[in-house]
């Protein structure tokens, strides 16, 4: 019985390694052993089969992999292993002495005999399995016995491996990668020796690489799945620790490691090429660039060189892309478009190595190479996407190439500048500056590379011009558009150029006149469609007319200079049917505004609004909704993966994500993705909505997605711990601007409209998005509000335009806006922790001030901390547990607002100058509270105010904002926010209602308390400064309104707005004016011992100020005037003799301050009885003062006069008189003939003050006329016309009426030019001309015969003249048009009477130089009449002597 039949009968039962271990773990005496082994000697001798016996020698699992060992098990199999080796050994020397062979040649035999054995098992079932490129289980362990039997001989000298390898290759198959990574793994044989050894190495082991990598294990076999990658590992470690050995002897060798390398990395480049998806043979293959593996069995060095080379290799490899294919492809090979292969593969070449050794690398590849454009820049766009600092480091290299290329007109680097700076421009703003930023700034100024020589502009331009053929659109446009600084000589070499470009635009069918109003060209990618682009410049050119109410220049320009676009694209655009809205709104104005400017054709006007009409009788309610919600669906699953990243990814992988994101995000918002967005600002809608729905969808899904990152980020670490990844989400937005302006407008919405709907995840994760936009924003970009908050179309910035968001007006808002701000202002000082200069990108100013406003209004606590200067320490801690306060839902927002108070960089922010809120802005937050939705009750409020004004900023130095311990600033500030917010209801009021509150009960009357407080104080302390100076609270008072009105109406200004401003002004002054007591306004001076009054400071306010805002003009409204009545009489109780006091001021009123007089005889009536109470009670019953009692017998004078009886002229001034008698003309109703009659009879022309007093009320008639012509409301002064008639008559004799028509001539009458305004003045020429006129000839003749009256004829014809030509005589309103003339008939009719009163006058009738004075102001406004002056007063002209001379 031979051996191997024994072993087939006993192998169910027990091994002979079995056995012999049963026997050593007996422990077997020295003695026992020796008689063991002679007696295996014997068997052996006995059975021969070396076969067999190889086949049961060996452990099992000799690598210890498959199943556990303990220790006892492992000695036991090592000194089984021993013996074994040591029999077999024996055998063969044996059995080769009888053969006559060497025991190599016989223990080479018997291995392979086994080998083949074991693989002739696995080539049986190719049959079933034709792909399968590694051993089963069962025989792998069978291998791995064989190879410890192997290994045992080879430790006996038993085995030579040369031979076994020589033997093993002469059998002719194929090599089987797995035997030889075991002959490897146990010592035997090498694969370096293999390599060196074996000539034709490279023709089986690359093929059988790549069937490695192309093969799958079947499902379940992960033990084959570990043996593939293991396999591929050493096979990988071996060739490039050999190839990249820079010690290396055998260069040959280390040339052929480095070929089958390449050959394996050009397989992976051509697969890459043709298939895009993952999980092919080639990913695996990819897996092997990973240092962490290579590393093994390579040097640090070596593996250093082999990344270096193979990342030569992919740039260089197959280079059969030209440069004007790169140009013309570029657009196609950004990273979001690239294989996902490619770039993983030079994501793994670029770890091993700096992004600065990467790019110089890069340009040496370049400079020496014949490169693969594509893979060049999809390895540039790599680097850009996941490593920050590349940006940096490209910005160097393409300096270095700019300035290499100048100095030596290398095109080459020229070139490859132009397509490097491309290709960090087509990865968004986010990644790298936008192309046409970067060729302004390196081309657009006198300091640009080219800029130093013409030999260099010329290269430069002969370059663009040969790029012409090959460029894309959009960068033709940033060339024209922003073309490179040419000095003015060379201007024709540019002008080639643009024409040029120009040409190509049109072959391309984008010519110049396609290109948009204010199109934003980029060089990111394709242009938009004409149609779309005219749609934008329709949108611009709307928003800027709605805001500044003209059409812009732009637009004109273009109906000029470029009408086909105009007519065919912007026309078209704008003029698209639609429903048009009851209520016009700003592109119907627009539209409207074009027409009547002549800009639009008639024809398609017309057609416009048919088609109007029809769209309306169709469908009135048509709704446009996106059916196409793939990108949304795209979007949404790539928000969710980098959502999951936020938290288990690297910057590098979010990057990426996000590149995509922006990808996606560039589909559904169809515009460039790299705008130029610094040089427009972003549209605001505060009125509705104009995103559609699908906008709005995708809007709500990215705040959502921010939303949810930062709650996921934020349960492991605090802002300051977390990556970058909230500031490159926000920095996505910023490559595409429509889609900037969508979500603005929707922050907008949710924060004006639905602020108290949000929770207080919404508002955290909202407020930290807040953040990062106003970081971005706050460099360059600026929000235009339409229609306009403020008063102006000025755009505000991001910052600004929230703060008009959060309304902090009711209860609701101001919660809403606290507990936002309160976020926001928590998550800027934890996101930048280190410095307060750091935190003001990270933390919005006016956020900061809303809680500067609003935590000592609602948290009174706040109020004492402020004062005692709590603030917290231990910075780090307090971090923590801010950003604790702020996230822990069980803290109320009050909890987490006074933590944040105390909070030691929260005031250090206060320290800097835009973090400050002065006293002005709370005034100005505090005067748009709504007191009866307000959060405080009366009392608490004011307290609160009390505090602010008293405590905080009354002691607060200037800097600060505050008033530095002066109660006249505080006072003055005070005064100017309440008539700030009058003035500003109006701009404000649409804001207010948009959230449900009325521009009535505000905070108004509260604030107007605090004044009164103040000036009762500082009247009764007589202390308006600080440092006890005394000085009159009326002439502070007076100083302030003074400086607003003459800041309100300026010399050169006479507009009706500025008109109305003015009476604006000085109507919510007497508001305040009323509030305030009467005798403030009186001075009270004491000189040489005696108490007197003056109101000089008072009639100079009336003077200056309330007579040009009275209406009617020349008349104070009556509680007014009862009021500084009022103070006069309260101010003279403390003079030693008031009634004298009262008596000398009043006596000096028709003087300097007749509009009071007038204003005073007006209302007598009414005032009479009031005055005298308010006497009798300061002075014990005494009567009026005599000055004061006077107008009451004036009155009675006049009304005596009125109704023919005859009483005794008071003796008061001329002016007073006239006012009464006005007063009693007017208050008569139906005796108005009697009236006249009465007036004859005082007889002006034999008393001089009779005349006076006729002519003062000529004036006042004539202001009447004026009165009643220009306020068709006043139907009691239509009459007026008849009193002039009358009074005409009774003054005709004299000249003395015309000097009311002289404003520099008036003497005696000068006081009338301060009743009226300055523009009533103006009028009464005007009056002159329309009146004169309608009298009869009689009146006529007497009138053109007084002094003078030829002189101020022509003098207000021309000044009326000059006021027609200006457009602003007044115009009959339509019910009393059909009984006056026209402007333009008075005008014609004054011209005629002038033409003949001229012709019959005698040449004295002028002076000399009052003729060369009237010639010249006729010479150009009217030369007939001043060719009439000249032929017939003028005494030279009318000589027979003649100059021929």
């Amino acid at each position: 019985m031979s051996l191997s039949a024994s072993y087939e009968l006993v192998t169910h039962k027990r091994t002979l390694s079995s056995l012999l271990a049963g026997r050593v773990v007996k422990k077997p005496k020295q003695e026992d052993g020796q008689q063991l082994h002679e007696a295996a000697i014997q068997l052996l001798e006995q059975h021969q089969n070396l076969c067999s016996l190889i086949r049961e020698m060996g452990s099992p699992d000799p690598c210890g992999i498959y199943h556990p060992q303990n220790e006892e098990n492992k000695r036991t199999e090592d000194v089984s292993s021993e013996i074994s080796g040591s029999l077999l050994a024996c055998e063969l020397r044996r059995q080769a002495a009888q053969l006559g062979v060497s025991v190599a040649a016989l223990s080479v035999k018997v291995v392979l005999e086994r080998l083949k054995e074991i693989t002739e098992e696995s080539e049986e079932r190719e049959e079933d399995n034709r792909r399968r490129r590694l051993l089963t289980s069962s025989q792998r362990v069978q291998l791995c016995v064989l190879m410890e039997s192997s290994r045992e001989l080879l430790s006996q000298g038993a085995l030579c491996p040369k031979l076994l390898w020589q033997e093993y290759r002469g059998d002719q198959r194929l090599p089987k990668l797995e035997v030889m990574h075991h002959l490897h793994f146990h010592n035997i044989l090498t694969l370096k020796h293999i390599v060196e050894s074996d000539e034709g190495v490279r023709s089986w082991l690359v093929p059988e690489l790549k069937a490695l990598c192309g093969w799958t294990p079947p499902q379940g076999e992960e033990e084959t799945k570990r043996v593939q990658q293991k396999v591929l590992t050493t096979v990988v470690g071996v060739l490039v620790g050999t190839g990249f050995d820079p010690t290396a002897a055998d260069r040959k060798i280390s040339l052929l490691c480095c070929s089958m390398l390449d050959d394996m990395l050009f397989w992976l480049l051509d697969t890459v090429d043709t298939v895009q998806s993952a999980g092919t043979g080639a990913e695996l293959w990819m897996r092997m660039f990973d240092a962490s593996l290579c590393g093994v069995s390579a040097s640090a060095e070596a593996l250093q060189r082999f990344f270096t080379h193979s990342l030569t290799q992919t740039l260089t490899y197959k280079p059969r892309l030209t440069v004007s294919d790169a140009i013309s492809l570029q657009v196609e090979w950004t990273y979001a478009k690239a294989s996902r292969l490619l770039t993983s593969l030079f994501r793994k070449l670029a770890v091993i190595s700096s992004v600065k050794q990467l790019l110089g690398h890069l340009q040496q590849v370049l400079e020496t190479h014949e490169v693969n454009w594509k893979h060049v820049l999809c390895f540039l766009s790599t680097l850009l996407v996941y490593y920050q600092s590349a940006q940096l480091s490209l910005r160097e290299l393409l300096s270095r190439l700019l300035s290499s290329t100048f100095e030596g007109y290398d095109l080459e680097n020229l070139i490859t500048a132009f397509l490097l700076a491309r290709q960090g421009a087509l990865e968004g703003p986010g990644i790298f500056p936008s192309y046409s930023d970067w060729f302004k700034m390196s081309f657009g100024g006198g300091t640009g590379f080219h800029a130093s020589s013409k030999k260099s502009l010329v290269f430069l331009l002969k370059f663009l011009s040969d790029l012409v053929p090959f460029e894309p659109p959009q960068y033709l446009k940033v060339h024209i558009l922003h073309p490179p600084y040419v000095p003015v000589k060379h201007r024709s070499l540019l002008m080639e150029y643009v024409s040029l470009a120009k040409t190509r635009l049109a072959d391309l069918k984008e010519s110049v006149e396609d290109m948009g109003l204010y199109e934003d060209v980029s060089g990111a990618g394709a242009s938009l469609q004409p149609q779309c682009q005219a749609a934008q410049d329709v949108e611009k050119a709307v928003s800027l007319f709605q805001s500044t109410g003209k059409i812009s220049a732009t637009v004109m320009e273009a109906s000029i200079f470029r009408r086909p676009y105009f007519l065919t694209r912007f026309l078209s655009a704008l003029l698209k049917p639609r429903v048009l809205p009851v209520k016009p709104d700003a592109r119907m104005n627009f539209i409207e505004a074009l027409k009547k400017a002549n800009k639009i054709p008639g024809a398609q006007y017309s057609s416009y609004v048919e088609s109007c009409l029809k769209q309306r009788q169709q469908n009135k309610s048509a709704v446009c909704l996106d059916s196409n919600d793939d990108p949304l669906e795209v979007l949404k699953i790539q928000l969710q993966e980098f959502t999951e990243l936020v938290v288990g990814g690297n910057d590098g992988e979010m990057s990426a994500q996000l590149s995509r994101i922006s990808h996606t995000l560039g589909v559904t918002f169809p515009g460039r993705s790299d705008e130029l967005i610094g040089q427009a600002a972003i549209a605001l809608n505060t009125d509705t909505s104009l995103s559609t729905e699908l906008h709005l969808k995708v809007v709500n899904m990215i705040l959502r997605s921010f939303c949810q990152c930062l709650l996921n980020a934020s349960h492991a670490n605090p802002p300051n711990k977390q990556s970058l990844w909230a500031s490159r989400y926000v920095g996505v937005l910023f490559g595409n601007k429509q889609l900037l302006s969508t979500v603005i407008n929707r922050l907008w919405d949710l924060f004006h409209n639905q602020g108290s709907s949000l929770s207080a995840a919404h508002l955290l994760g909202l407020a930290a998005f807040v953040v990062h936009l106003n970081a971005f924003m706050s460099q360059s970009l600026l929000v235009q509000l339409v229609p306009p908050v403020q008063p102006g179309p000025k755009p505000v910035t991001f910052g600004e335009a929230l703060s008009l968001a959060l309304v902090c007006n009711t209860n609701a808002n101001m919660l809403v806006c606290v507990r936002l701000c309160v976020a926001a202002v928590c998550y800027g000082i934890c996101t930048r922790d280190s410095l307060p200069q750091q935190q003001q990108d990270y933390i919005p100013n006016s956020l900061y001030k809303k809680l500067l406003y609003l935590i000592p209004r609602l948290v009174p606590e706040a109020r004492r901390a402020l004062s005692d200067g709590c603030v917290s320490e231990h910075q780090e801690e307090n971090l923590l547990s801010l950003w604790s306060s702020i996230t822990d839902s069980n803290n109320t927002w009050r909890k987490t607002a006074w933590h944040l108070w105390k909070h030691a960089a929260f005031k250090q922010l206060e320290q800097m100058p835009q973090y400050q809120l002065c006293f002005s802005e709370w005034l100005d937050n505090e005067l748009r509270v709504q007191r009866s939705e307000d959060a405080l009750s009366d009392a608490q409020r004011q307290e609160y105010q009390q505090w602010a004004c008293l405590e905080l900023y009354l002691t607060l130095p200037e800097e600060q904002g505050g008033c530095g311990g002066d109660m006249k600033n505080l006072c003055s500030n005070l005064l100017n926010a309440i008539m700030d917010q009058q003035l500003s209801d109006t701009s404000l009021e649409k804001l207010n209602c948009e959230v449900g509150v009325s521009e009535t009960g505000t905070c108004w009357p509260d604030i107007l308390s605090r004044l009164q407080e103040l000036v009762y104080e500082m009247e009764l302390t007589k202390l308006s400064g600080g440092c006890g100076n005394k000085a009159d609270l009326c002439d502070f008072l007076f100083e302030v309104v003074s400086q607003r009105c003459s800041s309100t109406v300026t010399s050169s200004s006479s507009s009706i707005s500025t008109k109305l401003s003015l009476q604006h002004t000085i109507h919510t002054w007497n508001r305040v004016l009323l509030a305030l007591p009467a005798a403030l306004f009186i001075r009270v001076k004491a000189e040489g011992g005696r108490t007197t009054l003056d109101c000089s400071r008072l009639v100079e306010h009336v003077n200056h100020h309330q007579r040009k805002a009275c209406s009617p003009s020349g008349l104070l409204p009556c509680h007014i005037t009862a009021h500084f009545l009022k103070g006069l009489l309260c101010a003279s109780v403390q003079c030693g003799r008031p009634g004298e006091e009262v008596n000398k001021v009043w006596s000096q009123m028709s003087v300097r301050c007749p509009l009071l007089l007038v204003s005073t005889v007006h209302w007598w009536r009414h005032l009479s009885p009031l005055l005298l109470s308010l006497w009798r009670r300061l002075r014990d019953g005494e009567c009026l003062p005599e000055q004061l009692q006077l107008l009451s017998d004036c009155q009675h004078w006049a009304c005596s006069l009125e109704k023919g009886q005859a009483l005794r002229t008071p003796p008061a001034a001329a002016l007073l008189l006239a006012a009464s008698l006005h007063r009693a003309w007017r208050g008569c109703e139906g005796n108005k003939q009697s009236f006249t009659a009465a007036l004859n009879s005082l007889q002006p022309e034999r008393d001089v003050k009779y005349k006076q007093v006729l002519v003062f009320l000529l004036f006042l008639c004539v202001n009447d006329y004026l009165s009643a012509l220009l306020c068709p409301q006043e139907k009691s002064r239509e009459n007026a016309k008849d009193l002039f008639t009358a009074l005409l008559t009774g003054l005709a004799n004299s000249a003395d009426w015309l000097l009311i028509f002289r404003s520099n001539e008036q003497g005696v009458y000068q006081p009338v030019t301060m009743v009226t305004s300055d523009e009533r003045t103006r009028l009464m020429l005007w009056a002159f001309c329309s009146l004169l006129p309608q009298q009869s000839a009689e009146l006529l003749q007497r009138a053109v015969r007084c002094t003078g009256f030829l002189h101020t004829a022509v003098v207000c014809y021309i000044s009326v003249l000059q006021l027609f030509l200006e457009g602003h005589t007044p115009t009959p309103t339509t019910e009393l048009s059909e009984k006056r003339m026209e402007p333009s008939q008075i005008m014609s009719h004054t011209k005629q009477f002038l033409l003949s009163l001229i012709s019959q006058m005698s040449p004295t009738a002028l002076t000399s130089s009052q003729l060369r004075q009237l010639e010249s102001q006729c010479a150009d406004l009217d030369p007939e009449l001043a060719a009439a002056l000249s032929v017939h007063l003028d005494l030279h002209s009318l000589s027979p002597e003649m100059d021929f001379l």
